[in-house]
């Protein structure tokens, strides 16, 4: 099945609608997991990136509001803000490409 007007795949659209593929894997990891934190580390191994692509594709979606940051001892731990407006259409931005890409880590 093919999105967007020049044809292009699900995982195309969400690249281009998120700047990378990282970041639209990061967010369906912690889409997929509301109301549950995850560290950095935890992030990482998921999706398969190092630690510091990860840092860097978080920062955005952190400063949006999009995703909770909580600092506790050594550990840095997201999570998403499911009170966020941008949430619910996110999730339906997924949800719809579940069935038909690979988005996920």
């Amino acid at each position: 099945m093919k999105n967007g007007k020049s044809g292009e795949g699900p995982e195309a659209v969400l690249i281009r609608l998120f700047g990378s593929i990282s970041r639209a894997r990061i967010l369906a990891l912690l889409i997929g997991r509301p109301g549950q934190q995850s560290y950095q580390r935890e992030i990482m191994y998921e999706i398969g990136l190092p630690l510091q692509p990860v840092q860097r594709e978080l920062q955005n979606p952190v400063d949006l509001g999009i995703v909770k940051k909580t600092k506790t001892r050594n550990r840095v731990y997201y999570e998403i803000n499911d009170q966020s407006l941008f949430y619910r259409p996110l999730k339906a931005t997924f949800e719809a490409h579940a069935a038909t890409s690979a988005i996920g880590p």
